[in-house]
């Protein structure tokens, strides 16, 4: 029997087609590729189940996730404490394998004493009380708003339970440094993503594109600060991409008749977009974890023009185009619509992503902490 273990994940990592489980699922399909055993154990609320996750685990264990909870009372976040089953522990307990916690989402057993023999390891996927914190800065909704700031303290509280890990996997050179400023044992394990080269389309494209999950209010600040602040006068094709936009992010497309907004786009579509754009534009407003789909730009499309926040201690910065506001943004785009995309550019990417985001070289990281 080769090496095994158990994963903890905080929604169904299949299909990948948001960030956390991006990094989920292709960190589970490097250790498959590896020769790893997986048992994996996800807490599920909504998304189907697939064979696939079959396919490259030894086993797959579903929990419901406890969305009944009242959110607004306990002391535990609302998001450990709707994923905490006790059959979960049970399961853990049938062997003597390492355990990885996928975010802290995922770690309501992490100090459990019947477990403290056990090789224990969390990757967090943000410093999550300052995206919580974020969020609250962004939400109109009263009760968001105040749910997304007791959240926050809650997990400020939280948090202190990694004391109980082995190992801490951060994603990104800024939460090594803030987590190392407040525990031991912490290290950096770059995205695990679907990309395997970088490529690009020849010629140039005729449209910039933005996308994102627009239910996260980061996102749809985003969106809404291209749509009125620097697409608004350029004669530009701008194509937006993302579920569940809010009322304010639809009525503002309205305005502009060279602004699309795509609400419902599949994976292999925004793939598709990514590839044909011209300029890619992915601004942010926080600067927390790392952005899968700018990695995901930095792979597939021509020229990707972002904030400093977005790329701030990344090591991505040299292959982007930085634009710090409006007025920056609308020139660079300009620029760059009339630029095409060469070799030279390709062979620049391909030296930093290949060395920093290889899967295969990053799962060696993990697999040495079993």
């Amino acid at each position: 029997m080769g090496k095994q273990l158990h994963v903890i994940s905080f929604d169904n990592p299949f299909p990948p087609n948001y960030g956390g489980v991006i990094d989920v699922y292709y960190k589970i399909k490097a250790l498959f590729d590896a020769g790893i055993e997986i048992n994996l154990h996800v807490f599920e609320y909504g998304r189907e189940r697939s064979l696939e996750l079959a396919n490259i685990c030894k086993t797959v264990n579903y929990y419901p996730r406890r969305t009944f909870v009242n959110p607004f009372v306990g002391a535990l976040p609302y998001i450990v404490s709707t994923r905490n089953d006790v059959t979960l522990l049970q399961n853990l307990l049938k062997d003597e394998v390492p355990i990885l916690f996928e975010g802290l989402h995922s770690c309501y057993f992490l100090s459990e004493p019947l477990l403290a023999n056990r090789i224990k390891i969390v990757r967090m996927h943000n410093i999550e009380h300052d995206y919580y914190r974020k969020l609250e800065e962004v939400e109109s909704s009263f009760f968001k708003k105040y749910f997304f700031a007791k959240e926050a303290e809650r997990l400020i509280r939280f948090e202190e339970i990694l004391n109980h890990a082995n190992n801490i996997l951060a994603i990104s050179p800024n939460d090594v440094t803030t987590l190392e400023s407040r525990y031991k044992n912490v290290s950096l394990l770059p995205a695990f993503h679907a990309n395997q080269q970088v490529t690009f389309k020849t010629g140039k494209g005729k449209f910039v594109f933005y996308h994102g999950n627009l239910s996260v209010g980061e996102n749809d600040e985003a969106a809404r600060f291209l749509i009125n602040q620097v697409f608004n006068d350029l004669n530009i094709r701008f194509i937006i991409a993302g579920n569940n936009p809010s009322t304010a992010l639809k009525k503002a497309v309205v305005n502009y008749p060279h602004i699309q907004l795509l609400q419902h786009a599949s994976t292999a579509e925004i793939t598709k977009l990514t590839q044909d754009a011209q300029v890619n534009v992915l601004p942010t407003f926080q600067s927390t974890g790392i952005k899968l789909k700018l990695i995901n730009v930095l792979y597939q499309g021509r020229w990707c023009v972002v904030n400093n926040l977005m790329v701030e201690n990344t090591g991505l910065a040299d292959l982007c185009t930085i634009a710090n506001t409006a007025e920056n943004m609308k020139t660079e785009v300009k620029r760059l619509m009339g630029l095409p995309f060469d070799e030279g550019n390709l062979a620049k990417r391909k030296q930093v992503l290949n060395k920093v985001f290889c899967n295969q070289i990053n799962v060696k990281t993990l697999i040495r902490l079993l």
